[in-house]
């Protein structure tokens, strides 16, 4: 079975975010890029389904030379092959479209993208690709086994959960569930020393179309000063309650 995973190259959660050309474009300086962790659930299922049934699994992604760093990660982790659409990510619909042509050129039977990437939380990608390859696509995947040709898989709705028998080719959306979180891999030396060899290969986008620019960025506003209260003061916890915090 061919595999492609689809992961995106986003900032590391303690890294701490600043904007440049006045609050206009992200600041990248000194900031520690990993594997979207939406993607990262993805890769370890992937892998988990070549074990089990054969194929081989490639990841892909869109942006310049410095998301290699985390595509050879992913080629260590056991990753097949990588292709780095060579594009910088502007929206969602650039995005989708560069990896869609790709794949449209070089089919496979099962897409796995995350949900979401945990910087923009735009969670639209992996369904783009679904509508512009025409294939189905199932979204807030947290299962996934196969059985021959037909992938069966189940998902969060509103107040429960929903199974679902697919045929491939389809496109999924992987979030927490897809695999335990202790079933993550992490690089050993081994698949680092034979990720060096494993071929990177950077293709050319066939267009770029963008359809959204962003006009600036704006940090969320630093927390107030926390107030205790006694805790037999209930006269005054209501009263801030009521006319500082008008949430009574």
């Amino acid at each position: 079975m061919k595999i492609a995973v689809c992961i995106s190259s986003v900032p590391d959660t303690t890294s701490k975010i600043n904007f440049t050309e006045n609050n206009s474009k992200f600041d990248s300086s000194g900031i520690q890029f990993v594997i979207n962790p939406y993607d990262e659930f993805g890769l370890t299922k992937a892998m988990m389904l070549k074990e089990k049934t054969g194929g081989h699994v490639t990841v892909v992604t869109v942006g310049d030379v410095s998301v290699e760093t985390v595509m050879r990660k992913a080629l260590a982790i056991g990753a097949d092959f990588a292709i780095r659409i060579n594009a910088i990510p502007v929206d969602s619909y650039s995005t989708a479209n560069a990896i869609a042509t790709y794949l449209k050129e070089n089919p496979v039977d099962l897409i796995i993208a995350g949900r979401e990437s945990i910087d923009y939380n735009g969670g639209t990608v992996p369904g783009m690709i679904a509508e512009i390859l025409n294939l189905p696509f199932v979204n807030a995947c947290n299962g996934l086994e196969m059985d021959g040709n037909t992938a069966n898989l189940s998902r969060e709705i509103d107040g429960g959960k929903e199974n679902l028998s697919v045929n491939l080719p389809l496109v999924i959306g992987g979030q927490k569930g897809l695999v335990e979180e202790s079933d993550l891999r992490i690089p050993n030396m081994r698949g680092i020393m034979q990720a060096r060899s494993k071929p990177l290969t950077v293709v050319e986008p066939s267009s770029e179309i963008n359809l959204i620019s962003s006009e600036g960025f704006e940090k969320p506003a630093e927390k107030s000063a926390c107030k205790l209260v006694d805790a037999g003061n209930v006269g005054e916890l209501v009263d801030l309650l009521h006319n500082e915090a008008k949430v009574i």
